[in-house]
């Protein structure tokens, strides 16, 4: 028997926040060139603020790798955690409008929609600034356990795992 989904993933659910940026920018910032920094909540918002215009895509890894899936035509649900923010709704769109189920609860401790604010330089390098934030918080009461039976492959984004409850949402998986 075939199972209602092809692919459901468990992950952390970020924004890719992209924009152009010089090497002057990055220096201003304190950002190393072509680096990938973890940063706290505070800093991705006073970050944001100084960007230049950006655009919005949903990613992360799992993210990532569901919207792919779906886009072939794969039927994939996704199980990660936002906040009730702009960034979480652009989230939930993103991945409702290829087709993913999500349907997660969304997080309302004060902690914001995990980003990553990618600052693009003329010569293609990326740099980026990550704030996991509420993607942080998945843990196992956000595994719906019907979801994964229905799903031919499950698939656990390893980022995950350095989490002590994304270790619980897996063992749960």
């Amino acid at each position: 028997m075939t199972a209602p989904y092809d692919v459901t993933a468990v992950g952390h659910a970020i924004v890719d926040v992209l924009a152009p940026a010089d090497d002057a920018f990055l220096s201003a910032q304190n950002l190393a060139k072509g680096a990938m920094t973890l940063i706290d909540q505070d800093r991705a918002l006073s970050l944001y603020d100084v960007m230049a215009q950006a655009e919005l895509a949903s990613g992360g890894s799992a993210g990532n790798t569901i919207a792919g899936a779906a886009s072939l035509g794969g039927k994939c649900g996704y199980i990660g955690k936002v906040s009730d923010d702009e960034l979480g709704k652009v989230f939930r769109h993103d991945m409702t409008a290829q087709g993913v189920r999500f349907d997660t609860v969304v997080l309302n401790e004060g902690l914001a929609t995990g980003r990553c604010l990618i600052n693009i330089t003329p010569d293609a390098q990326r740099t980026m600034a990550t704030f996991l934030g509420a993607a942080a918080k998945v843990g196992p009461e956000d595994v719906d356990a019907a979801l994964i039976q229905a799903s031919n492959i499950v698939y656990l984004e390893g980022y995950l795992f350095d989490t002590p409850t994304g270790r619980e949402a897996f063992v749960k998986a």
